[in-house]
């Protein structure tokens, strides 16, 4: 290092962000220390100040670390830290930094959530920022946020919050394009008004129970988690859709035609067959299908889905790929007067990989039956994975549907593997 010009000393040592590894460095010599204003971004990990027995306080010494730096892009922050102390941060990096991320351990602390200035409100000061995440954050209260001009990734990970703070923090910033709230609890009804929103994660922690309206036409990629009512009308862009209920059931979606969706996936213990008959007519253009819906029913009453026509389905999904089959669905398919009436010349043209889960040995028969339609009319299929879960029943059809299964596996080894 010593034969180096100072200024390849000053690019290597400006790669340097974990906050110990740069203050070893600027110990090792004045040259190394002279380095230190031209790092762009610095992380404090959770343990930065484990063991630390200087009378400073944690707050000064990455003060005093950010005054040394003269134009730094991206601060991380795990460690523990005060609003004051953020503030006083901000303060100095505000009109360079681009990126900030921030460990906020307030998610049960209501004070000082509502001290001002809070730690949310705090954040305002880096008005310059592209990109903004945090964790364990209390919302309880409408942040006191000016519009972030440049702001284009927001993401909340672990969180409590209000539905008129959520609506506020997102109001002041208009020109996202990627938004992720994880974890999030305590969300009954959000809507989401974003012009230039592409990608979309939601995770609502709970009942199951909340309601989302989207607006955002450039919308491109949306995961849903935890609403049992969703209302997305402008999806002319959208082209990966996740809805998932764990907790709650799916009552009700309104999306119109999914035109230029590639890949659809539904998840849950309920859905409402008509929410399930709705999505598979709006997404007629998909390639990548999952379902892993347990049960239908409107209400209380958990019902098995109706039977769903082999060769209409196939005929109304041409371009499918990947179909990934699990519970209800696969048993809809398997009832009796699916494949009673399949057209001459009918063909599955796109398919190519089939996943199916088996779990129960009920209606045998009609599951073989479809298992081998699939291998029969896919004429491009070179995948077949079936999983066979732990079978609930003692009788020996459980033995006899396996025998049938590696039967089948046997006369179709080149495509069909057992998981």
């Amino acid at each position: 290092m010593e034969s180096l010009p100072d200024a390849i000393v000053q690019y290597i040592l400006s790669h340097l962000n974990n906050a110990r590894d740069v203050a070893v460095c600027s110990c090792v010599s004045k040259r190394w220390k002279e380095s230190l204003p031209y790092l762009k971004s610095l992380y404090f990990p959770r343990n930065s100040f484990d063991g630390y027995t200087g009378s400073d306080s944690p707050d000064i010494v990455i003060w005093k670390m950010l005054s040394s730096i003269t134009c730094l892009e991206e601060l991380v922050v795990y460690s523990p830290f005060t609003s004051s102390g953020l503030a006083s941060w901000l303060l100095l990096v505000h009109s360079s930094l681009k990126h900030l991320e921030l460990r906020m351990d307030n998610i049960t602390d209501y004070k000082a959530c509502v001290d001002s200035p809070s730690k949310l409100d705090c954040v305002s000061a880096a008005k310059n920022l592209e990109s903004l995440k945090l964790w364990g954050v209390l919302m309880a209260n409408s942040p006191k946020w000016d519009v972030f001009k440049n702001l284009k990734s927001l993401e909340i990970v672990g969180a409590r919050l209000e539905d008129s703070a959520l609506s506020a923090a997102l109001r002041a910033c208009p020109k996202l394009t990627n938004l992720v709230l994880l974890g999030c609890e305590g969300v009954r009804s959000v809507s989401v008004e974003l012009p230039y929103l592409e990608q979309c994660k939601l995770d609502f922690y709970g009942l199951g129970n909340c309601s989302l309206s989207l607006t955002c036409p450039k919308i491109e990629l949306l995961e849903v988690q935890g609403c049992s009512w969703l209302r997305v009308r402008e999806t002319t862009c959208l082209r990966k859709l996740l809805i998932a209920n764990n907790s709650g059931r799916v009552y009700m979606v309104d999306f119109g035609k999914l035109s230029a969706l590639e890949s659809l996936s539904m998840r849950g213990v309920q859905w409402c067959w008509d929410a399930i008959s709705k999505m598979l007519e709006w997404s007629s253009e998909v390639k990548h299908l999952y379902m892993k819906v347990e049960f239908t029913g409107d209400l209380e009453s958990l019902l098995p889905f109706p039977e769903v026509d082999f060769v209409e389905f196939f005929n109304s999904h041409p371009k499918l790929q990947k179909f990934d089959i699990h519970g209800a669905m696969f048993a809809a398919l398997c009832q009796k007067n699916s494949l009673k009436n399949v057209e001459p010349g009918f063909v599955i043209p796109c398919l190519e990989e089939v996943v199916v889960q088996v779990r129960s040995p009920l209606n045998a028969e009609q599951k073989m039956s479809t298992l081998e339609s699939l291998l029969k009319y896919g004429k491009n299929l070179k995948t077949m994975v079936i999983r066979i879960l732990q079978m609930k029943s003692n009788h020996s059809s459980s033995d006899d549907f396996f025998d049938e299964i590696c039967r089948l596996r046997f006369m179709n080894r080149k495509i069909v593997r057992i998981e």
